[in-house]
Parts: structure tokens; sequence; C-alpha cells
């Protein structure tokens, strides 16, 4: 069973890792609400702002064929210059219908009808009845100038160029183009039989137009398309176009169709570095972590509650990114476990930031300098205001960051750049806000003890010690005098000092159920040990360390308290009863039970426990022995480190041979100021005759004896 258990307590932390790189390379991959690749078409609406993840130039397929078809549109139809010989011909061709249709006007022998008839023979020549009839009855002497003025139109018309889309434009013009010699009717005549013999004379060169449009075409460059990081591609509510799907797809935003290897394998390398460094980091700096069960789970599940946050907020945002609050992963983890392991872990979320915001830079150093500040602005962290400073520090970094990547952007305005630095601001103010609350959150679930509880429990009207004071005062003085002791030695070795002082306040509550049954609180003469057997006395005071472990359950005290109660007396024997019990024994020759008379401990396991324990023997020992000399104090803390050395108590804490020095020093300075030679005021009865009447008279310090 022991062996089954020592394996399961090895493989915890494995098993934690695991977990952790499972979970985190779930988040990552799966497609959390808008948080996904995005597929899109040409047409459908966006439902939030798109804008590039990074910055990238592209040749633009779209944009260049746009400009390569305005560039052979912009190239008109070649025509061929005009063609003399149509000229020549529509004037021959004019020539011999005008002779036809004299022939057909000489004509007696027929009516108007039927040389109405015989005009229908001039083929494509067709006019209307009321225009055979004038030409049927025009003087010859006007129809004379007619067809001299039909021939000189045709012949002027045709020696310009014609285009076939230009012939409704030249039969317009006809009209004006005949003499003003002419009556109104007669230019009629005229301009209808001149339009039947105008055609086109510079015909389209097909071959020509396509080399031209050719040549154009093939001048265009490609078209360059170039984004920042950060600009908008489509704003929220617009509908996609090919041209935006182009860009989506150059920026490798569009979901592509990835093996699983290039699906998972990016992630899950990024995941083994987070996993491989937290890892040597803690073998190297806080072994003992890695078997702390609820303190991993704490910083696990809080990095994976911030990681799926991320994965909602930061993809595909403009300003979002920038509000996160990464600085509260940080500053939870550096209250709770310490400022060392709130950098590294921020440090190393940062690499899942750089994964989901796909590399943007920005946004990496962003959520990288934030944290940072944040945790070593925040201290100890023992009053509320701290917070507040460090979320102001925070804001001051980001937009810090900010302006050093976006100051000088082109594509930035100054209502853009004033959006991003209110967003660092907010930034601050939430992340500060975040980790007050989420202290007294997640204190009480993963058993983490912050500076704001301890100062909280410090404060002398807790239940417990306003119980302490009124039913043992002389503990409740002894507790105090141990807390100052402890405390100032911690300070010169870098111990928690709040943690000492608020355990030293508590260690010895379990006094309170059998007060009388303890020195301090004994009216002088009244020892209830007296009529006790060795064996009794040592279990009643041995027991004021499991009553004050089940009061602290009760009153639900952190579990480093009710550590520091089990542990400030170690597994030390009461050596006086055991003592007594020896001689009681001798003469029966029967053997002592040692275990009966040893304190259940466990032994010291941080600094602050093993403070405590050399603390309150220290004190303990100056009061019995009441020293009148620094040497004398030296003496007895000397005394109380060496036993406590010499029985093991110190061998499972983390207290070197030159903290220990450290703490003599601090001892025999503190207690140099309880046990100080004090003057002996001459009593009363010393006071005669002439003495006496001086009492009115100010008494020098040279006139008063010394008590030693």
């Amino acid at each position: 069973m022991t062996t089954k258990n020592s394996s399961w307590y090895a493989a915890k932390p494995s098993i934690v890792a695991a977990i952790f790189s499972l979970a985190a390379l779930a988040i990552i991959v799966i497609p959390l609400g808008e948080n996904t690749e995005l597929d899109l078409e040409v047409g459908d609406p966006v439902p939030f702002d798109i804008v590039a993840p990074r910055s990238q130039t592209y040749i633009s397929v779209l944009q260049t064929d746009s400009a390569k078809a305005a560039a052979e549109t912009s190239v008109s139809r070649i025509y061929d210059p005009p063609d003399t010989r149509l000229s020549r011909q529509q004037v021959s061709s004019a020539k011999l219908a005008i002779a036809f249709i004299n022939l057909t006007r000489s004509d007696k022998l027929s009516n108007t009808r039927q040389k109405q008839q015989e005009l229908t023979k001039l083929g494509n020549i067709s006019l209307a009845d009321d225009m055979q009839i004038q030409l049927i009855k025009i003087e010859d002497s006007r129809w004379i100038i007619v067809q001299e003025e039909i021939i000189r139109v045709i012949e002027n018309v045709m020696s310009e160029p014609i285009q076939e889309d230009q012939m409704e434009k030249t039969r317009q013009r006809i009209p004006v183009l005949v003499s003003v010699e002419l009556s109104l009717d007669e230019v009629e005549l005229a301009a209808a039989l001149v339009q039947k013999f105008v055609i086109p004379n510079s015909l389209y060169n097909e071959v020509a137009t396509s080399k031209a449009r050719d040549a154009s075409v093939a001048a265009v460059e490609p078209v360059e398309q170039d984004f920042a990081q950060g600009q908008t591609i489509i704003a929220r509510g617009n509908v996609v176009t090919a041209e935006d799907l182009e860009a989506m797809t150059a920026l490798n935003m569009l979901e592509p169709q990835r093996n699983l290897f290039e699906r998972y394998f990016p992630p899950f390398t990024a995941i083994i570095l987070v996993v491989a460094t937290m890892t040597l980091y803690l073998l190297r700096t806080q072994p003992s972590f890695l078997y702390r069960t609820r303190h991993m789970l704490f910083v696990v599940l809080l990095s994976l509650a911030f990681l799926f946050a991320a994965q909602f907020i930061i993809p595909q945002r403009l300003v979002l990114p920038f509000l996160f609050p990464a600085a509260t992963l940080g500053m939870l983890i550096a209250v709770g476990l310490g400022t060392d392991l709130g950098l590294i872990v921020s440090t190393l979320f940062v690499v899942f930031v750089a994964i989901i915001s796909d590399g943007r830079i920005e946004i990496v150093i962003y959520h990288l300098a934030g944290p940072m500040v944040a945790i070593l602005s925040l201290g100890k962290a023992e009053r509320v205001n701290s917070f507040l400073l460090a979320g102001l520090a925070t804001a001051a970094a980001n937009s810090a960051v900010r302006i050093a990547f976006r100051f000088n952007d082109p594509t930035i305005d100054v209502l853009g750049l004033s959006t991003l630095l209110g967003a660092s601001i907010a930034n601050g103010a939430i992340s500060g806000a975040l980790t007050l609350t989420g202290l007294f959150l997640l204190g009480y679930v993963f058993d983490i003890t912050t500076s704001l509880q301890l100062v909280e429990l410090s404060r002398p009207n807790h239940p417990l010690l306003v119980r302490l004071l009124r039913t043992a005062p002389g503990t409740y003085q002894h507790s105090l005098h141990v807390a100052n002791l402890a405390e100032q030695a911690a300070r010169n070795i870098g111990a928690n000092t709040m943690l000492v002082r608020v355990s030293a306040l508590f260690h010895d509550i379990g006094k309170t159920t059998n007060p009388a049954y303890f020195v301090e609180n004994q009216v002088e003469g009244r020892n209830p040990h007296t009529n006790m057997d060795p064996q009794t006395s040592s279990g009643v005071i041995i027991a004021h360390v499991t009553d004050g472990d089940t009061m602290a359950k009760k009153h639900r005290l952190p579990t480093v308290i009710r550590d520091a109660i089990l542990e400030h007396h170690g597994t030390t024997v009461t050596r006086y009863q055991y003592n007594n019990a020896i001689k009681l024994v001798e003469e029966t020759g029967d053997e002592v039970d040692i275990s009966k008379f040893t304190y259940p401990g466990p032994k010291p396991q941080s600094p602050e426990t093993a403070l405590l324990m050399l603390a309150d023997g220290c004190e303990a020992k100056t009061k019995a022995d009441n020293p009148s000399t620094t040497e004398e104090i030296d003496e007895i803390v000397r005394f109380i480190i060496n036993r406590r050395l010499k029985q093991g108590q110190l061998d499972e804490c983390d207290l070197s041979l030159t903290d220990l020095g450290k703490v003599r020093e601090s001892f025999v300075t503190t207690l140099r100021g309880y046990f100080h030679n004090r003057l002996k005021y001459p009593s009363e009865s010393t006071l005669e005759g002439p003495i006496v009447e001086k009492l009115d008279e100010p008494i020098e310090a040279h006139e008063i004896t010394s008590s030693e």
C-alpha cells in the first residue's frame, strides 16, 4: 500500500502536466465561438471587425486583372485611313443613279405613277412617295442645280474618314453641308439622295487593334496590396467582396485545408516548450511545489481559464486584445504563490498569446511588459491600495508599448491612437480589480494564503485572539513577544514576515482550553501539575497543539497557520515530565514510553515555522532565566538553536547556517530590549532625614542607584 501511494505521489506532477498539455492543445486548436479560422464567401456579412494579424505585402491578382482590363479598354479601336476607291465608287454610283433619274424624268409617255414605279428600279435607293413626286416634278433648271449639289456633297463627305460607328452622326451632318442657295424642299431632297451613297470608308483594323491592346496590357505592372498589422480589412456588418477574400487568403486567415500534422504540430510544440521550461524552473528553484497538489491545480486551472478567455478576445480583433487582463494571471499567482513564480508563468503565457494572435509582435510585447511591471510593482500586497498602484503601473507600461509601436504609424490617426491608449489604461484598471476580486474567491478554494488574509487575521478583534486575551492573558502576552521576536528575524533572512507574525499570534490558542495548566497563566503558588502524574501532565501540555489545530480548523484558519500550530514544537519531548517519569520507575526498573511525552509534530517544514519554534523557545527560556546581560541572552539563544539542531528539528526546513546566524543576532537584539537593566528606585524606608525633605526637588539620574 505504501509503495502504491509513493508511486502515485511521484507520478502526480507528470499527470498534471499531461492534463494541462491536452487541455491547452484542445483550447488552441478547437474552434471556439468567433475565435476560428474564417470560413467566408463572397456576399457573406461579417459579424465582427476583421483585422490583419500581421503586416504583409502581396500581389493582388484581382486588382492586377482589373488594371489590365482597364488598360485594354483604354485602347480605342484602330481604323485604316480613308479608302479613296470607295469615294470614287460612290460618286460614280451617284452619277449613274442621277442619269437613271434623268432618263425617267424625260419619259413623255409615262405618267407620274408610272415614273414612280420606274424609280423603284434604282435598287438600294428608296425614297418616300412625296420625295419621288418632288423628284419627278422639280423643274429641270432647279434639278440641274440639285444634282450638281448632290455630287459635290458626296465628294466632300466621302473625302473625310467615315467609321462604321460614325455613320449616324455623318448622316445627321449632311443637310448642313448642302448649299444655302437651295430651298428647304430641295435641301431635303438632296440630303435624302446623298445619304443613300455615303458609306464607311475607314474600316476597322482588328489585327492592329489587338496588337495595341496586347501591348497596353503587357505594360501593366502587377498591383501590390499592403496591409499593416491591425489594419481593418472588413468592418463589421459589411459584405465580403472578392478583393476582401483575396486579402484574407493572402494573410492565411481563411480556413485552410490542412492535415493533422500541420494543424497540431505548431501548438503542440509550443505547449511542450512551456511545460518543459516550467518543469525545469520548478525543479531548480522550488522542487517541493511539484507535490503541492492544490497549488499546482491553482496555477494550471488559472492558466487554462485565461487561455480559454484569450481565445475569445485576442484573435481577429482590433481593440479587444489590448483589454485582455493578462496581468491578472501573473498578479494572482505572484500574490498567492510568490513573485518569481508569477513572473515565470506570465512570461510563458506569452507563448500562447503569440500563437493565438498569429505572432502579432505588438500584442506579444504588450502582454509581456504589462504583467511584468504589474507583478514587480505589486510588492507584498499587504494593502488594498497596492493593487491600485499595480493597476496604474500596468496602465503606464501598456501605454508605453502602444506609443512605442504606434506613435509614428502613418496608418493610424489621432482618434485611433487615443482609442488604443484608452484601452491600455482600462486594461490596468481591469487587471487590478480582477486580481483583488480573484484573491478573495480563489484563496479559499485552493487554500492559498494571501497577505491581505494575513493582515485581516492579525487584527486583535479576531474571535480566537479575543478568547486568548480573556482566558489566557499570560499566553496572549507571550504570543505577542514571540510574534515580535520572530518577525524581526524573518525580516533579516527574507522570510514571510506577516506569515510569521500571524502564526505566532495563533500558535498557542490551544492553551485556552486549559489555561491554568500553563505557567504564564498561573497564579503564584497554584500549579495544577503538582498533583498529576508525569504522563497525564505531559498529555495536558501536548494537547494544546492538537486543541489549537481543532480550533483553527473550526474557525477556518488557513492551512499554513494550522501547520504552524502543529509544527511549532515539532517532535520535541516534554523533558521535565519525561525525567520525572524516569525517576518514578527507577526503583521498579520499568521502561518509560517516550512517545507518550513527545509532541505529535511534524517537524517544521518551512523557514517561517522554524523561526516560530526558535522564537517560542528563546522567549520562554529568557522569561524563566531572567538574564541581565547581553552575553547571558546570547548564551540562551545559542543554547536553544543548538539544541533544536541536535534534536534534528530543523532538518526539514530550508534554513541555512548563515540564516541561523542572522536569526541569533536578531533574537539577541530584540530580547535585549525586553530584558535590559532597569534602574531601582530607593524604597520609602531608606528615605530619611534630609533626603525626605528633598523629595520635591528633581532627582538626577546619577543620584539613583542601579538595581544591579
